[in-house]
């Protein structure tokens, strides 16, 4: 089962590094693709919370952290700051699962307000719903197993 979530996460870094999600005159950082990062992973569990197990979904999200602790790890972080930083991590990814639980819900204005409050891009916000319309759309239409083959492409 690693290998599964190994590939679903690999594929949601790929369309995280996606470089359309990142406005051109900022450079983008290791905290902008977390953001959008979380963005992605949020969206994937809301799609599937119906469809799979919790377990499974528990330790996908498990795998998640785990990955992204290892990635600020290598980054050079000491464990103090490594925990800081993880706790930090957990409260955004968490606020943002609850900021798009409603999404099918809410107009474009209101999705815009949510990246808005997320993402320091002052052209880009239009851009961000269509995507994530889309990405949203993509994953209601595959399983989530499928979603560890690589037919993701940026």
């Amino acid at each position: 089962m690693s290998d599964i979530y190994l590939n679903i996460y690999n594929n949601l870094i790929k369309l995280t590094r996606n470089k359309n999600l990142y406005n051109k005159k900022k450079q983008d950082t290791f905290y902008d693709r977390m953001i959008i990062f979380f963005f992605h992973l949020s969206f994937l569990l809301k799609n599937f919370k119906n469809n799979e197990t919790k377990d499974e979904l528990q330790n996908f999200f498990d795998f998640c952290i785990r990955q992204v602790e290892l990635s600020i790890r290598e980054i050079g972080y000491g464990d103090a700051t490594i925990n800081k930083k993880m706790k930090e991590y957990i409260n955004l990814l968490f606020s943002i699962i609850d900021k798009i639980d409603s999404w099918d819900k809410e107009d474009n204005q209101n999705k815009i307000s949510i990246f808005k409050f997320y993402i320091d891009d002052m052209e880009n916000y239009e851009n961000y719903v269509d995507y994530f319309d889309k990405y949203r759309i993509f994953l209601s239409k595959n399983t989530f197993n499928r979603l560890s083959k690589d037919i993701i492409t940026e």
